[in-house]
């Protein structure tokens, strides 16, 4: 994406917008969070309750059914989404029994007294490369819903969480269209069925990802939704964007309407900032994301609301990732770190999902953030401290089973053999992998049992390779 900036421009909107539209007063903000239970440090759910209830979150979305968080949340007023595994999607779409176990088995027990509101099915289906499974999806969730009506749960709305790469084209916003390889099997029958049953197109959106690519033309202010610092303005319609969120959602309208459903509700299942990450991303800290997701949610909680350039004063309820850090997360460093919570339950930073507490209200200083600008230097993949044993040996046996000669000078005479050791000579595979394999794919992750420095490993002779960004 390429991004004009222009400076001092007054967004104008008609005052006859300031009219709510039906769909707007059908649903409250309400902002929420996403429990995610990726860890095997996270508090029990009782008190995980708790601590949803201490951030003020209007809703909870939860990436199962898992009973005993459900049986937590009973007579709690959160309003609770829970979700269909993508594993058995395939299986239920021609099987409207599978579909009745399941409601009966996940739903009924809990319901009324857990505010079961969503029930979504699968998640970022059409990010996997699994493809039946994309033209299973819609078929399933019609199974679902008809499962829904048959237990009187018509309150209860289907959906299915998408990622930003269900468009094809989205710059400027009014491209946006949705991948020709989906839109007429799976993207317009899923609007149908969303416009047959009044429910919403839920979408996880991150500023983050579209913004790290291309650092220099999209400013991170902008994508952090930090007021009156630049905007962008669409050349072929003329909309005014003061951030970078609001930019893509008005994509998202513009392929709906492109589909032929202009009217279609968003609901946003996921958005948020990482606050910590590996040393070669940049932007993830606490400082970011305490200033995206206090922004967004103040965003969210506007009165009246305010919608967005294409869609002003509709309502977007939302979900903010995650609850917690969770170190169970596979790939990159950042994805450990969206947490609002600390594994133990204390706070990152100060955060009010109710939007109530104002900016100026939070008064514990936030840590300045380093790594703003593309880090410059020699970065090495080392084993973790404290990494299992047993684990580390199976690590180290994979990365010197990927050729090149990634391992030759750990074997006994080699010029890194001693000292002789275990966490030595996994520290040395994982670097020589990580420099070979980095631009094909290869982590510095293991796992878990790997992790980045930028300080230097190397002892005399022994020589790490190295990635130089």
């Amino acid at each position: 994406m390429v991004h004009t900036q222009k400076m001092g421009l007054i967004w104008f909107i008609p005052i006859l917008c300031l009219l709510f539209s039906p769909s707007s007063a059908e649903i409250a903000a309400k902002p929420g969070v996403n429990y995610g239970q990726l860890g095997n440090n996270l508090p029990h759910p009782k008190k995980s309750v708790e601590l949803i209830k201490s951030l003020k979150a209007g809703r909870v979305k939860i990436y199962d059914a898992n009973p005993r968080i459900l049986k937590a949340l009973a007579n709690t007023n959160i309003q609770v989404s829970i979700m269909v595994p993508n594993e058995i999607i395939t299986a239920m779409a021609p099987n409207q029994s599978l579909a009745d176990e399941w409601v009966r088995s996940n739903v009924v027990p809990f319901y009324p007294k857990t505010m079961i509101r969503y029930l979504l099915v699968g998640n970022e289906i059409l990010s996997q490369p699994d493809n039946v499974t994309w033209f299973n999806l819609v078929p399933a969730m019609r199974r679902i819903r008809k499962s829904l009506v048959f237990y009187k749960l018509k309150k209860i709305k289907v959906g299915t969480p998408l990622a930003m790469d269900c468009l094809e084209a989205s710059f400027p916003p009014s491209s946006g269209k949705f991948r020709s390889s989906v839109s007429e099997s799976v993207i317009k029958p899923l609007l149908q069925f969303i416009h047959r049953t009044k429910s919403f197109f839920f979408i996880d959106v991150y500023t983050y990802f579209a913004w790290v690519p291309d650092p220099v033309n999209i400013k991170l202010d902008y994508a952090l939704l930090q007021p009156n610092v630049s905007t962008y303005t669409d050349p072929i319609t003329g909309l005014l964007y003061t951030n970078l969120l609001e930019q893509m959602l008005d994509a998202l309208y513009f392929a709906m309407k492109d589909a032929g459903y202009p009217d279609t509700r968003l609901f946003i299942a996921e958005t948020g900032w990482p606050n910590g990450g590996d040393i070669d991303q940049i932007g993830a800290s606490i400082y970011n994301a305490a200033i995206y997701n206090r922004n967004v949610i103040k965003r969210f909680t506007e009165k009246p609301p305010r919608g967005t350039p294409l869609k002003p004063f509709v309502v977007l309820p939302s979900f903010i990732f995650a609850l917690y850090n969770e170190n169970q997360k596979t790939g990159a460093g950042t994805e450990r770190h969206f947490g609002l919570l600390y594994p133990n339950g204390t706070n990152i930073y100060e955060i009010d999902l109710s939007g109530k507490t104002a900016l100026s209200e939070f008064k514990k200083p936030l840590p300045v953030p380093t790594n703003n600008e593309p880090f410059k230097g020699k970065i090495w993949c080392v084993a973790a401290r404290g990494a299992n044993r047993t684990a580390l040996a199976g690590a180290l046996s994979f990365a010197c089973g990927q050729g090149n000669s990634t391992c030759d000078p750990i074997q006994r005479g080699g010029k890194c053999f001693k000292p002789d050791s275990l966490t030595w000579h996994a520290s040395y595979a994982f670097s020589s992998y990580w420099a070979q394999f980095r631009k094909s794919g290869g982590s510095c992750y293991f796992n878990g049992l790997a992790t980045q420095t930028a300080k230097n490993p190397s002892i005399g002779s022994c020589k790490f390779p190295s990635v130089t960004l």
